[in-house]
């Protein structure tokens, strides 16, 4: 493993720069409440992606071009199914009528939930992924070892892989649309161990009626948004230990930044979701691709600038085909 990708510089960077995004977005520009405009959610957007895009800058400073397309390549993979995670996000908000004011309140909490889980998730992932390689488990029995050195874990991602991206192509899309989100792991989890009142209490997640203290519908939303993101991993995370298996520096950084301007996209493409109605079948060919990629792998290295050109060149073409040949809605086909 490249060890400069470790610099104490590039570290300190990356903890000081999302610390104070975080407090300035929570502390100053959030502090109330409020409806998030387009113009708003837009600036958002860039400064997210700016700042993603200027860490990655320092990537390649400090660790080389590899290391940048790695860290690219991660990161527009898991903003591209950030994007198809948001159509969740938006039948949740609907499902629970939560007003839009709020809406910004629930996402910060849900990510920095995210924030937690997917260090978890990735730092485990990069552990077993190096207790896991058949010539290191043929040698702890004091066998000789294979001509190709075939990981268990990524050879078992890349086949979940192959069968999502498949399902993906095959899927109808809008399975969610009639889901009873009341009755979701999330919700069932609050109404286990609360009592929850039937109305919102501004921003709150605690209330108190008739002097008992009460969860609002607020805390069982950013739960099933926390659920929501927990399964929205299985994809997310196998996908990117095809980049960089054994940098976790790398993938959660990547992971990190994807995911932290995934609250200011969601308000800027609620009202644009046309735009990406082709999206799924972008993911479905990413999903496939990344999967062939891992079951190859201990035969034949693709590298990690081509694969950067195909993820990035599959979401230009799905946004180019969604907007010329956009799906319209069942209730506007049925009219």
């Amino acid at each position: 493993m490249d060890n400069l990708i470790y610099h104490p510089g590039l570290i300190t960077f990356f903890g000081v720069l999302v610390l104070i995004m975080l407090l300035l977005d929570l502390g100053v520009f959030n502090k109330k409440s409020h409806v998030i405009s387009n113009k708003e959610a837009m600036w958002w957007s860039i400064a997210w992606i700016g700042l993603s895009m200027a860490f990655s800058g320092a990537i390649y400073y400090f660790a080389g071009f590899e290391k940048f397309t790695q860290y690219q390549s991660a990161y527009w993979i898991e903003k591209a199914l950030s994007v198809d995670n948001l159509f969740v996000f938006i039948l949740v908000f609907s499902f629970f009528r939560v007003p839009r004011e709020v809406q910004h309140k629930v996402l910060f909490w849900g990510i920095l939930g995210a924030l937690f889980f997917r260090a978890i998730f990735i730092f485990a992932g990069v552990a077993l992924i190096e207790a896991t390689y058949l010539n290191k488990i043929l040698s702890y029995f004091g066998q000789e070892g294979l001509k190709y050195d075939i990981n268990i874990v990524l050879f078992l991602f890349g086949i979940f892989l192959l069968y999502a991206g498949f399902k993906s192509w095959g899927g109808h899309g809008n399975d969610d649309e009639d889901k009873d989100y009341s009755q979701s792991p999330g919700a069932r989890l609050i109404h286990r161990f609360f009592k929850v009142s039937k109305n919102f209490d501004g921003d709150k997640f605690f209330t108190v009626q008739n002097g008992i203290k009460m969860a609002t519908p607020l805390l069982v939303v950013v739960t099933v948004i926390e659920f929501s993101d927990l399964l929205f991993a299985v994809d997310s995370i196998p996908a990117i230990f095809a980049i960089a298996p054994d940098d976790p520096f790398i993938l959660y950084t990547s992971n990190i930044f994807a995911i932290l301007g995934l609250r200011s996209l969601y308000f800027l493409l609620a009202n644009f979701m046309y735009m990406f109605s082709r999206l799924t079948y972008g993911l479905a060919i990413i999903l496939a691709f990344i999967g062939f990629k891992m079951v190859v792998s201990p035969f034949y290295h693709i590298e990690s600038s081509h694969s950067l050109m195909v993820v990035v060149g599959v979401l230009i073409a799905s946004v180019v085909a969604s907007i010329m040949f956009p799906i319209k809605p069942e209730s506007e086909t049925k009219n």
